[in-house]
């Protein structure tokens, strides 16, 4: 590829009260908050160096902004620009200070229709990694990932690996050899960007990554020490896909948050995807436990990054899984 896409860096959503997504990402999660001006509450992990990797917005209409990739340089940029327009889709150039703390950035919708955005710059701040009096909650480390449901996932499985240059950790295919999911990455994790075969595009989760499994229980415990126990969705649990432990909580708005250890190395160039079959029980739950209904069926909605409207979502193209193989 002629150009060099880093890792998934930042999200930008919609809430409706900041007061109360501080209180839940702040004290309960132990999100280091870098800077609120009124209008936006500016979080990022205990080992990040740059200003955030998640910004919450105050709104009264619920959706997603961007889904922020770092890049190595701003000729990366121009490039990233010139493969966008060449193939139609749609492009928007916010310059240097036009948001806070990042850089030049470019805006597109991709094949599917989700709203990315690229960078090269941020702003820097102190790295908490060590302040290890100012852990809280669950000991945020870093963004890691973002999943999202799509109508065709074969068509932006085929778009991010072999326009945009990312590699597959791991898949799921349905009897008739069609992929019904996909873990691709560019840093040299599991995932940076996830895709499930549903209505979409909908963003289904974001995740962070946590120090170590027992992060995630002392969590649990915290959440429901001051309220918060019926946020958690999901977990503890392990996942067969990525072989990672989970938990899954929804924030005071609704939206998903992953909190996630334990995947694995992916930086071999001989590395050989893992294939799972649809019917595969250990795929989503290793240890077999059930996921909700809620799982599967509620998502986020993305914005169009011109008007900032919803963006309209499309059917899937591969029937509904069936429900014997929700695990």
């Amino acid at each position: 590829m002629e150009f060099n896409i880093i890792r998934i860096a930042r999200v930008v959503i919609n809430v409706t009260d900041l007061d109360r997504s501080r209180d839940f990402y702040v004290n309960a999660l132990g999100f280091v908050e870098t800077e609120c001006d009124g209008e936006h509450i500016y979080l990022r992990g205990l080992e990040e160096h740059t200003h955030h990797s998640l910004v919450l917005k105050k709104s009264d209409q619920l959706g997603v902004h961007a889904l922020g990739y770092k890049v190595a340089s701003e000729a990366d940029l121009d490039k990233l620009a010139a493969l966008f327009q060449a193939k139609g889709l749609k492009t928007k150039w916010l310059e240097e200070g036009t948001q806070y703390a990042i850089g030049r950035a470019l805006h597109v919708h991709d094949v599917s229709g989700m709203p990315l955005e690229f960078f090269c710059k941020m702003d820097r701040v102190e790295r908490m990694l060590q302040r290890y009096d100012q852990y809280k909650g669950a000991r945020i480390q870093r963004i890691d990932h973002v999943n999202c449901m799509v109508p065709d996932v074969e068509k932006a499985y085929d778009f991010f690996m072999k326009e945009l240059g990312f590699a597959c950790s791991e898949y799921t295919v349905t009897e008739k050899e069609r992929i019904w999911a996909a873990w691709l990455h560019r840093k040299q994790g599991v995932h940076d960007q996830a895709f499930m075969n549903g209505e979409g595009p909908r963003l289904h989760h974001i995740g962070f990554w946590l120090p170590d499994p027992l992060a995630l229980i002392h969590c649990c415990d915290i959440l429901a020490s001051i309220g918060y126990a019926e946020s958690i969705e999901r977990g503890p649990g392990r996942h067969g896909l990525s072989n990672a432990f989970f938990l899954y909580l929804r924030d005071p708005d609704g939206y998903r948050i992953e909190l996630y250890n334990g995947d694995y190395l992916t930086s071999d160039p001989d590395f050989i995807p893992i294939r799972w079959e649809l019917d595969d029980p250990r795929r989503q739950t290793f240890w077999g436990h059930k996921a909700p209904e809620s799982w599967f069926n509620e998502t986020f909605p993305f914005l169009d990054i011109d008007t900032g409207e919803p963006i309209p979502v499309s059917k899937a193209t591969l029937e509904k899984i069936k429900p014997e193989f929700i695990l």
